[in-house]
């Protein structure tokens, strides 16, 4: 199974157009507004992945449930965000019942889909197309490899975020002072810290 999804992975060069890829980090950088993510089943975990990486970047982000928000939670959609949605098949019924609020709000609509000829990708300011071979199980059926391989476009498009807004390492340890990545943060900013005065 790993060998499998190695080769989703390698084949992601030759599936996501570097039009659209560029066109993501482009509306991601310049979001005036916050930048929302919704999926559900494996996609809500893709979503979430995303969303808290983006935070870790500066840009702010938040998952935005499909069940939640249309009993009220589209509330927080304003016109200057960005919605990241993300159905395999482009159809799911819990992400097409988000797109007509977000279309009247003026909000901008990324759909991740296989399909790009779906209700969401059709929909869609930018279509950004992941699509996989097949699934690693016997029955074409778990969503693995194609969950993966969302969430490896988006680590993409968030370390080419880090370069188009000049992100700092001293940025980051602003808001990871936690963890061993905050420890080893700190210990670099440490050295170079001025005394306090009086010391």
């Amino acid at each position: 199974m790993w060998a499998a999804e190695a080769k989703t992975l390698a084949a992601l060069d030759q599936i996501v157009d570097p039009e659209a890829f560029q066109r993501c980090v482009g509306l991601l950088a310049g979001s005036r507004g916050r930048i929302l993510t919704a999926g559900v089943g494996t996609s809500m975990a893709a979503a979430r992945k995303i969303a808290h990486s983006l935070c870790c970047i500066e840009r702010p982000a938040a998952f935005l449930s499909p069940g939640d928000a249309v009993h009220g939670g589209l509330g927080v959609v304003q016109p200057e965000d960005v919605v990241i949605a993300i159905s395999k098949g482009g159809g799911t019924r819990e992400i097409s019942n988000l797109i007509p609020a977000i279309q009247t709000k003026h909000a901008t609509l990324i759909g991740v889909t296989g399909n790009p000829e779906s209700v969401l990708g059709r929909a869609s300011d930018l279509c950004l197309r992941v699509k996989v071979e097949r699934e690693p199980d016997p029955f074409n059926m778990l969503a693995t490899a194609s969950t993966l391989a969302v969430i490896a476009v988006f680590d993409a498009v968030c370390i080419a975020l880090m370069t188009v807004t000049g992100y700092t390492r001293e940025q980051f340890a602003v808001i990871h002072p936690g963890g061993a990545v905050g420890d080893r943060l700190h210990a670099g900013t440490a050295a170079v810290a001025p005394k306090p005065p009086g010391l």
